[in-house]
């Protein structure tokens, strides 16, 4: 079985927490884009964890989990992070962790060059988590990268990193900075004395283990909405955040995917700059957001709210080709008496169930229906007759409004707090 976990949205829907409990079933999982702009937030019975770049079944130490090919991780980043578990109990080895040979590394230059374009740009910012992501996309497609296999060759990683940097500080000079070499190799250097025994040949890998029957998940970060091609361009990620990249990403593009989960919340958010047509006002948000503690696991930033947006979902269950739906969050709602869903939009006077693309979004309004609140604690439910008759109501009018059958349902964030259908 080859299945992906996806966002259907924006981002932030809850994709670790899915990927906590359906990794029981599978054998090796991945992530396979993004970096540690990523936040995803597990709760199980070895507690709560906030990811950034492993792999959100990295608790199960009976499970491999790979950082794939088309990811850019920030090494010193991933040695902290790795540590961090290590000293909480956890049991990270190269045995359980595998990192593809061909996955990119984000350096400091390409971090500092984040925040100064983010701080150049002010209000005209693209909302950029500020950890060099699209810089070190960019240098890639450049073929000014540095990959993982580099760092298994010292002698060859110091011939290329000083070009790399007298090119980068090309750039940085007109920000008035200057990248030291030096400092870029000793980071480098002591990363890959930690990092080399987890270093490998993700495509040989990969293959092997399918060839014996070993059951793959592949994990993405962010949502459809923020895919560089497909997304809301230009306020999306720098990389392919859907699930048809997944096999490339991870290292393995000669598989095919015979699942697709794909995660979205019983209402709307949005980390990061751009249009988000169901934006709730001030009292509004900031009711929704205490409710569902809505801030960026990665930035700690408040993420902005909204009613459950239909356009908008079924647009991205299209792009991620989604063959079920998790619905996170449901219990949520609890507080209200009704409960609104953007059921369409107005665009210049007209009614469309599309979602539009480019500078149109922004003059997009929203189009409302009100369903009736449960107005009860519901997280304790554990099969679809425990919730009460207006909840179900909710879930079956979102199923047939997306056109996509909802499996799961999240009523909590830990692993238990869940119903499936």
């Amino acid at each position: 079985m080859i299945s992906a976990v996806v966002g259907i949205n924006w981002g932030d829907e809850g994709k670790g927490r899915m990927v906590d409990l359906l990794s029981e079933d599978y054998d090796i999982i991945c992530r396979y884009q993004g970096g540690n702009n990523a936040g995803h937030t597990i709760k199980n019975n070895k507690g709560k964890f906030i990811l950034n770049l492993l792999p959100s079944a990295i608790t199960r130490e009976d499970k491999v989990n790979l950082l794939g090919a088309g990811m850019v991780i920030d090494a010193e980043y991933l040695v902290n992070e790795i540590r961090g578990l290590q000293e909480k109990g956890l049991k990270i080895k190269p045995d359980n962790l595998k990192i593809s040979d061909k996955a990119h590394v984000c350096l400091s230059y390409h971090v500092r060059q984040d925040i100064l374009e983010e701080e150049r740009l002010c209000d005209k910012k693209f909302g950029s988590t500020r950890r060099g992501i699209a810089p070190c996309y960019s240098d890639k497609y450049m073929k000014k990268g540095v990959q993982m296999a580099d760092l298994l060759d010292i002698s060859y990683l110091r011939s290329i990193v000083p070009d790399f940097v007298e090119w980068k500080n090309l750039t940085l000079k007109s920000y008035g900075e200057k990248a030291n070499s030096k400092k870029v190799l000793e980071i480098l250097e002591k990363c890959a004395e930690f990092l080399s025994p987890y270093i490998i040949d993700s495509t040989e890998y990969l293959k092997d283990e399918i060839d014996k029957g070993k059951k793959v998940l592949f994990e993405a970060q962010l949502g459809a909405l923020r895919d560089i091609d497909y997304g809301i361009y230009p306020f999306t990620t720098s990389s392919h955040t859907l699930a048809a990249y997944a096999p490339i990403g991870a290292g393995a593009p000669f598989v095919k995917l015979k699942r697709i989960v794909g995660v979205m919340k019983a209402y709307s958010s949005c980390v990061g700059e751009g249009p988000f047509v169901v934006e709730m006002d001030d009292e509004e948000a900031k009711a929704l957001r205490e409710e569902g503690s809505e801030y960026g696991a990665a930035t700690g930033r408040a993420r902005r709210v909204g009613a459950f947006d239909v356009v908008a979902s079924r647009y991205g269950i299209l792009a991620q080709g989604a063959t079920e739906i998790a619905l996170t969050k449901l219990d949520i709602l609890s507080y209200l008496d009704r409960i609104p869903v953007c059921v369409a939009y107005e665009l210049d006077g007209k009614r469309i169930n599309h979602f539009p693309t480019g500078p149109a979004l922004f003059r997009a309004k929203p189009i409302y229906e009100y369903l009736d609140g449960f107005k009860c604690d519901i997280s304790k439910a554990r099969k679809l007759s425990d919730l009460p008759k207006a909840a179900v109501d909710y879930i079956q009018f979102i199923e047939k409004s997306v056109g996509c059958p909802i499996s799961y349902v999240s009523l909590g964030p830990a692993r238990d707090e869940y119903i499936t259908i």
